[in-house]
């Protein structure tokens, strides 16, 4: 996990849970339409700083979309899993200039604070508990 990304994980851990679930869903959603345009303003510059921040606001969309929030309609992926799933997100972003190779530090920067982005609103989520499973005898 990149420094920032683990460093926004501790610093937010132990924070009061600010946000609720339909804050958390409209934050993704904002999240995943800054990494599309920033793909679009990084397509004349950087073809691989673009497509970086493409596949991510993609995964980061799509998460979202199969995400059954509380108080809407049953999707593929409870929440409580958004949330673990979305930590690993967060550290898959703040990486992705490794993954495109490209060294420009502008485009680097930009993806670590999506990557603290991601961490700080997931970690700042007042996630319901895991719903236990019953034992038929």
């Amino acid at each position: 996990m990149p420094f920032l990304t683990s460093a926004a994980n501790v610093a937010t851990r132990r924070l009061p849970k600010l946000l609720s679930p339909d804050a958390h869903r409209a934050a993704d959603y904002l999240l995943a339409g800054s990494l599309v345009a920033a793909g679009a303003f990084f397509w004349r510059r950087n073809r691989r700083a673009a497509l970086a921040s493409w596949v991510s606001g993609g995964a980061v969309l799509g998460l979202s979309a199969l995400t059954s929030y509380p108080g809407r309609p049953r999707r593929h992926l409870a929440f409580h899993a958004h949330g673990q799933i979305e930590t690993g997100m967060a550290a898959m972003v703040a990486a992705m200039p490794e993954f495109f190779h490209f060294e420009d530090a502008q485009e680097r920067h930009f993806f670590a604070l999506q990557g603290v982005l991601l961490t700080a609103v997931s970690r700042l989520t007042a996630f319901p508990e895991r719903p236990t499973r019953r034992l038929l005898r």
